[in-house]
């Protein structure tokens, strides 16, 4: 039976993080109007990843993280949870006030945190009470957030009803948002197969500049299709901040979504049911149709590979080359030549493959150091044989291999591979070292009864102990070593 699993604690927190600043980092603001973005980012309400209740962060908690993001390629990784430096201590809420607390909750579960400290300073007058801190961090811990209704804030788009009004936007700065939209085009084409399909088209587009990233034909819209359409668009461009895309099943997919945070890009959807909110990419669409599909229409028996070939050619020589009426009289390579540019360096190809994971838990198998995911049984390496749930990030495309990975700092431990049972069947079987116990050969013995009692177990060396205090000679009689041949035959 599948299980639906969603991203860690840690990474929830980074997304969030992310997501404040990420405007900061896509759209720099000129000088002097930083500190205003960051008080009016202050003031908004934001949710909790972990339990949806309300929470704002001050200013001084906002610089920090912007400052974080921009002094690392990689910001993602540095706004992940850092773990608590007094994680596993005891909080100075005792039982006796957290049975209070839960208690006054559950008769005002619409009081603020602030009223509720207030009557617990009366109510415990005889006892002392932690700060107001110590207090809000436990009520935060345990859940304790005020009811109320939701707020719903001003809608960001556009509605089709036409109670809202409908602009052009476009980013200030080269990679600061990237659109990704797939097309299913007029012609079919034979695979490898020989069989007829209708292929779709993945691309992506920078906003600023209107140029192609990468655009690739493909015989699925899917999510191993998609991260390798946009695998190469990073590679070629370099990692944007944000990325733009419709509500697909592919776009939101797991593996995609945790590619894009790790990699510390923020991943926008269009409102259901609202395609020209991506007219960018609408308006791509059009122009392919009109001018390279219309220009292969009358190929015999064309290919997949052959339509690829085909898209290349005209992305780079004509449609780059070809003066945008939006881009004040330059060509889309012009702008993203000579634009403020905010892309960053891309990792290689097998970070990249990496990223776009999934994590997972899931119960190691005492029996023989294994475990199940999709159906299919990985071996763990014997060092992680006390372990009992482990983290894995798996492609559901790709069950060649896994990682292991530690839940609370992401790093990769080992590399898992599926079970081969017909390798096992030589018999041959590694000998079991427990962990914490030293692999190294005891001391020789020095013929001392001292030396022999250090290397026996703590309970018979307990019971020689005993004998050993009653004084009493041994029960039983030495034997010269000399006397052990056998007697000699008549």
């Amino acid at each position: 039976m599948s299980t639906v699993d969603g991203p860690s604690a840690r990474d929830r927190w980074a997304r969030l993080r992310l997501l404040i600043i990420g405007q900061l980092l896509a759209a720099p603001p000129p000088r002097g109007e930083l500190k205003p973005r960051l008080n009016e980012l202050s003031a908004q309400i934001w949710r909790h990843p972990l339990h949806g209740g309300e929470v704002r962060f001050g200013v001084s908690t906002l610089e920090r993280w912007l400052a974080l993001a921009r002094r690392s390629p990689d910001p993602a990784t540095l706004l992940a949870t850092v773990p608590r430096a007094d994680a596993g201590r005891t909080r100075a809420v005792g039982a006796e006030l957290a049975a209070a607390i839960k208690a006054q909750y559950a008769a005002h579960p619409k009081w603020h945190i602030q009223l509720h400290y207030d009557n617990l300073r009366l109510a415990l007058a005889a006892h002392a009470l932690p700060s107001y801190a110590t207090v809000l961090r436990y009520f935060r811990a345990e859940g304790l957030w005020r009811q109320r209704p939701p707020i719903s804030g001003p809608q960001r788009a556009a509605l089709p009803d036409g109670t809202r009004e409908v602009r052009s936007f476009e980013a200030t700065h080269i990679g600061a948002l990237f659109h990704l939209d797939g097309h299913q085009g007029s012609l079919k084409v034979l695979n490898r197969h020989g069989e007829w399909i209708t292929p779709i088209a993945l691309c992506v587009i920078d906003d600023c500049s209107r140029l192609i990233c990468h655009l690739q034909w493909y015989a699925h819209e899917n999510t191993e299709c998609l991260v390798h359409c946009v695998s190469q668009a990073l590679q070629r461009r370099g990692l944007p901040r944000t990325v733009y895309s419709d509500n697909g099943s592919a776009m939101i997919a797991g593996e995609f979504s945790a590619g894009l945070h790790h990699l510390g890009v923020l991943a926008l959807t269009t409102p259901p049911r609202s395609a020209w909110m991506n007219g960018k990419q609408e308006t791509l669409w059009n122009r392919v149709e009109g001018r390279l599909l219309a220009m292969l229409d009358a190929v015999p028996n064309l290919t997949l590979q052959q339509l690829n070939a085909a898209s290349f050619a005209w992305v780079e020589h004509e449609y780059h080359s070809t003066v945008h009426r939006e881009l004040d009289g330059a060509t889309p390579l012009q702008r993203f030549i000579t634009g403020s540019s905010v892309l960053r360096d891309c990792p290689d190809s097998a970070t990249l493959r990496r990223h776009f994971r999934i994590e997972v838990q899931r119960t190691q198998r005492r029996s023989d150091g294994t475990l199940t995911v999709d159906g299919v049984r990985f071996e763990v390496p014997q060092v992680f044989a006390h372990l009992r749930q482990l983290s894995v990030r798996y492609a559901r495309w790709d069950r060649s291999q896994m990682d292991l990975v530690d839940p609370r700092t992401g790093v990769i431990q080992a590399t898992l591979y599926p079970l081969d049972k017909t390798r096992h069947a030589d018999g041959h079987r590694r000998l079991i070292k427990p962990s914490g116990v030293s692999s190294r050969p005891l001391a020789a013995s020095t013929g001392s009864a001292a030396s022999l009692v250090d290397a026996q177990a703590p309970l018979m060396r307990h019971l020689m102990a005993q004998f050993a205090a009653t004084g009493l000679p041994p029960a039983y009689l030495e034997l010269d070593d000399s006397c052990s041949d056998p007697e000699p035959t008549a």
